[in-house]
């Protein structure tokens, strides 16, 4: 895995751009997203949880990418949870990101795209996805507080979404 930090101190960690961080509370983690999705991975009882930031839907084979594709990010998650004593059937997924930040149709949209393969790769591992704010034409901020589950949304402009 590219970069993954298990945080014990009461801090908000930015997730940059193919990261994954993990976190128990008091930590928290944010991201800021344009097309890119941030995936949240969490396990209530144990309130343990992981965001990622991926970049691409698909690696093409590549490897050690930590988040950078989807294809790779989910699975990498789960196992780093699965390192802090998460059982994968217990996890909860919220995502966040994929907006059309170019405007027009074309292959630059790639937004799109990383939500549906975020989508795909949770499904092929079993795992819920509990809650979305994907798409649309504005960046986002993403805040996940894993004291909680709570993944805050903010678009500017617009009331912050909470996702549970």
């Amino acid at each position: 895995m590219a970069s993954s930090t298990v945080l014990d101190t009461a801090e908000n960690k930015m997730v940059g751009m193919g990261q994954i961080v993990l976190a128990r509370p008091p930590a928290t983690l944010s991201a800021v997203l344009g097309s890119c999705i941030g995936v949240v991975l969490y396990h209530p009882r144990l309130r343990v949880g992981a965001m990622g930031h991926v970049v691409l839907p698909d690696s093409g084979g590549r490897t050690g990418s930590g988040a950078k594709f989807a294809d790779q990010a989910v699975p990498a998650m789960v196992q780093e949870l699965e390192r802090q004593g998460a059982n994968r059937a217990g996890l909860v997924a919220r995502i966040a990101g994929g907006a059309s930040m170019f405007g027009t149709p074309g292959p630059m949209q790639v937004g799109l795209a990383n939500a549906e393969a975020v989508t795909r790769a949770l499904g092929a591992l079993g795992i819920r996805l509990s809650a979305q704010d994907v798409g649309g034409a504005k960046g986002r901020r993403a805040s996940f507080d894993p004291a909680t589950g709570v993944v805050v949304v903010e678009i500017v402009g617009q009331p912050p979404r909470t996702l549970n």
